[in-house]
Parts: C-alpha cells; sequence; structure tokens
C-alpha cells in the first residue's frame, strides 16, 4: 500500500504526532494504530480465499459512494478481493434488507444501514452477530477511539462498525446573526443580546423575530417530515430534564414536559419555510442554500453540502450545539446521535467472514480517515485521528469540527429498544397531526403513549425493561444526572 497517498496513513500520522495537540490525543489511542493494521486485515482476508470469488455486494445509502470506493479501491489492491457498492435512497436500507431476510433472499453480502435501525434488523434476523469475527480478528481496543460506540451493540451482541459521526447540530446564517441593524432591532424587542441561542425557546424567538415572508425572508428550515421531525421534539424533551420512559418503562412523553415541547414546537414551525413539510434530507439543504432563511438543523452532511466550493452559503454560516433547556435553573444540553451510517454483515452472505474483514478494514483509523474526507460523501467525523487531519479540517472548517467533536462526546444515544422502528413510527404520525392541527398535543401524546405500552406486550416486557435501563446506563453521566422521572 503507498501510505504517500493516504490522508490517513504514514505521512498523516507523522504530521499528526508532530503537534503539541496531536501528542495529546496520541497518548489515549490503542497502540496498534499503526498504518500496517490495514495490511494485516488484508492478510486475513486473502487467507481465507482458496481460488476465485465473486465480488462482495455492499448495500450504500444515496450520497455515500465517494466514502466507499476509495475504501474499496485499497481493499482490492491489498487483497485481490473486489467489492460492489449498490447504492439506495437514505430512507431505504433498512427496509431492502428486512425484506430479503424475510424473503430468504441475499442479494447483499453486508450493508450500511442507519445505526437506529440495528434493533430492528436483529428482530428481523437480516444482520449477523458479529462476535465470533471479533474475537478471532480483532485486535484488544480496536474500538476504544471511536468516540460514539452505543448504536453497534444490542442485547450485549456486536452486530456493527460506526463509520459517521451523526450528532444533531445548527447551523445560523452568519449575516443576519452578525447584522448591526438586526442585532439593534432584536434587543430592542426582546432586552437581550441575539447570538447563538442557549435554549429552544431563545431559537424559537429567533425564528420568529426573522420570519418575514413578505420580505423574502424565512426564520427556518428544520424539519417537519413525518420521518424526520420526532428528531427535535425528542431533544426538547430530554432538555426538559424527563426521560421518556420510567425507569421501570412507563412513558413520560405525555406529561406536562413533553406537552409543552410539542406546543412549543407548534408555535415555532409557524416560522418555518412553507415547503418544510415535504424536505427530505438532500431537498433541505437544497433550499437552505439559497441564503434566504435565517437557521437549518443538520449534521456534518449538511456542512460538507453547504460548505462546498459551489454553495452560496460557503463561509457564511455560524455553527451551535442543538439547544438546550433550563432546568433548576442551570442550562442542560442534550445533543442527540440520531443517524450515523454502519457496516453490518447480512444473513444471507455468500462470504461473512470477508464481509465482516472489510468492514474492519474500513473502519481502521487510516482508511476512515480517507473515507470521511471525501469532499463529495457525506460520512462525518467519529475518531479524534479524523479532527485533526488535514484534509478533513479543510473540508468541514476548525470551527464546524469544534462543536461537532463536543457534541459527539457527549451525544444521547438513540432509542435503541426492540420495536424501535416502531415506537419512533407512532410517535411520528401523531406529531404530524398535532402540528396539522388535527388534535391536540395532550391527546397526541396520549395516544403514543398508549401505542407504546402495546408495543411493549408484544416484546417480552422483564427484558424490554432490562433493555432501556442499560440504554440509561449508556446515557452521558452529566444529562442522566439531571434526568427525573414522574411520579
Amino acid at each position: 500500500m503507498d501510505y504517500s497517498r493516504d490522508p490517513g496513513g504514514l505521512a498523516a500520522r507523522r504530521r499528526f504526532l508532530a503537534g503539541a495537540a496531536g501528542a495529546a490525543i496520541a497518548t489515549a489511542l490503542p497502540s496498534f494504530a499503526a498504518p500496517t493494521l490495514e495490511n494485516e486485515i488484508a492478510e486475513r482476508a486473502r487467507a481465507l480465499v482458496t481460488g476465485r470469488i465473486t465480488p462482495l455486494r455492499l448495500l450504500i445509502p444515496e450520497g455515500c459512494r465517494a466514502n466507499i470506493v476509495p475504501v474499496i479501491e485499497r481493499f482490492r489492491d491489498a487483497t485481490g478481493i473486489d467489492v460492489t457498492p449498490i447504492e439506495t435512497q437514505v430512507d431505504d436500507i433498512a427496509a431492502t434488507l428486512a425484506f430479503d431476510a424475510l424473503g430468504g433472499r441475499s442479494n447483499y453480502d453486508l450493508a450500511l444501514p442507519a445505526t437506529f435501525a440495528l434493533p430492528d434488523l436483529v428482530a428481523a434476523e437480516a444482520i449477523l452477530s458479529l462476535g465470533t469475527y471479533a474475537a478471532r480478528h480483532e485486535p484488544p481496543g480496536f474500538r476504544d477511539g471511536i468516540l460514539y460506540r452505543v448504536g453497534d451493540r444490542f442485547d450485549d451482541e456486536l452486530y456493527g462498525f460506526q463509520s459517521d459521526g451523526d450528532a444533531y447540530l445548527m447551523f445560523y446564517h452568519r449575516d443576519l446573526l452578525e447584522d448591526p441593524d438586526e442585532r439593534a432591532r432584536y434587543a430592542d424587542l426582546h432586552a437581550e443580546e441575539l447570538g447563538v441561542p442557549s435554549t429552544w425557546e431563545e431559537l424559537d424567538r429567533q425564528m420568529a423575530f426573522f420570519h418575514r415572508p413578505d420580505q423574502g425572508l424565512f426564520g427556518g428550515a428544520l424539519f417537519r417530515s413525518t420521518g424526520y421531525l420526532a428528531w427535535e421534539w425528542w431533544v426538547r424533551l430530554h432538555a426538559k430534564g424527563v426521560w421518556p420512559l420510567s425507569d421501570s418503562l412507563e412513558p413520560q412523553i405525555d406529561g406536562d414536559a413533553g406537552v409543552e415541547a410539542l406546543e412549543q414546537m407548534i408555535w415555532a414551525s409557524a416560522h418555518l419555510v412553507p415547503e418544510a413539510r415535504t424536505l427530505g434530507l438532500f431537498a433541505n439543504w437544497e433550499r437552505f442554500a439559497r441564503g434566504d432563511i435565517y437557521c437549518n438543523i443538520g449534521w456534518g452532511g449538511t456542512q460538507k453540502y453547504l460548505d462546498a466550493p459551489r454553495s452560496t452559503m460557503r463561509g457564511r454560516m455560524i455553527h451551535g450545539p442543538t439547544p438546550g433547556g433550563i432546568v433548576d435553573g442551570e442550562l442542560l444540553r442534550t445533543p442527540y446521535f440520531n443517524w450515523g451510517w454502519s457496516y453490518v454483515v447480512t444473513t444471507g452472505a455468500a462470504h461473512p467472514e470477508l464481509a465482516y474483514l472489510f468492514a474492519m478494514f474500513a473502519s481502521t483509523p487510516a482508511m476512515s480517515t480517507l473515507s470521511v474526507g471525501q469532499p463529495d460523501g457525506f460520512f462525518d467525523p467519529y475518531r479524534p485521528e479524523h479532527y485533526v487531519d488535514p484534509t478533513i479540517r479543510a473540508l468541514y472548517g476548525d470551527e464546524f469540527l469544534a462543536v461537532h467533536e463536543a457534541s459527539l462526546r457527549q451525544a444521547l444515544p438513540d432509542f435503541y429498544l426492540a420495536n424501535r422502528g416502531e415506537y419512533f413510527r407512532l410517535l411520528g404520525e401523531w406529531l404530524d397531526r398535532a402540528l396539522d392541527g388535527r388534535v391536540d398535543p395532550a391527546t397526541a401524546l396520549t395516544n403514543v403513549a398508549r401505542g407504546w405500552e402495546a408495543l411493549d406486550s408484544r416484546a417480552t416486557h422483564e427484558r424490554q425493561i432490562e433493555r432501556w435501563r442499560a440504554l440509561r446506563a449508556k446515557y452521558p453521566p452529566d444529562i442522566a444526572a439531571r434526568l427525573r422521572d414522574l411520579g
């Protein structure tokens, strides 16, 4: 392998270790994170092949081909084994894998579903446990450098390789936020300075202030499509200092905090672009890029798109974490990991161990740095090496990376329980009805809570309680200590 061409390889590592900041990080990295690790994995893959084999088939989300192809090329050069990427829409990966498993088909060897889909894919018997392969191939501490590792496991079994660091973040239009006249008007109106908001209430006021449709200006582009809107409410609820479920699995979402969070979200929705209800992922980016919206919510992929050389928003954004709430007189921030792609091996894989080794190869510090550093792909940083790599720093900008890393290190885990998809489908559908005015917020959330209780009865209730308690234990300690159970 030619590491002189590898941004995550030997040359980059030497530059990284040369700096004081790099040296501080390097002390926490496992000793095996040397550039020979990829070669060792490649040798193991070669040893499994006794003749010609068909290429491994990798199902990938739309927009990530650029991240994958360079890694495939390195793997092929090192092993002689090819990988064929098969692209589908970002929201269809998990359903495609589940339908394949249900029909007894074997169209893919491995895939990149969203991390939140792993519990449902396990239930559908669509993906394999990787524990046996990890015991055979992974050096001790291989995953220690990954900043967010909660989503790789379900029921204490290993199923994935995190490949993408998706902490939810805010994007603000710098021209508006720093305009002296706007700042003076806002201060006169609200008796407070206009700046990056600390709380959801501040953000909602700011979006209302900038929402001037008659002037062609809009307050925000926050997601309001059914499949995405639950994420914002989830953060708003946690920011009020409440667990969504009690320690014994009783829904708490329909209490005063949940209803208030939904009421505030409905009020905020009046200050978004009119098409917010129909904008999907890429359409949301395209709409915000017009430059007539005060703020947006998104991920590192959002930053890559909006700060690309061709974008009209390049260099015109200020970044911040998702807003928090005031709990017991102090600010509580609740950053959230709500997406992220993970390598998994399918139950129908023709070559499951080879598929595992490719996923491990792609997840090494060097290969993951190469992958994240592709300007036309939307994988985001998730290892310390990524944040100091010159190529990645040039792509994202140091200001964004500082906010991203801090959020990723303190992110709430997603809702990794059995029936996770059904939990959030019910939540999204009833939130949508409340936002449309078809039902009041209290009724909407009561219906969600009753639906969740019915889901619990379908799973083994005591096992689900164990899962929830284990997940609560994985919340960042500083956040968990400030969340409360009701009643």
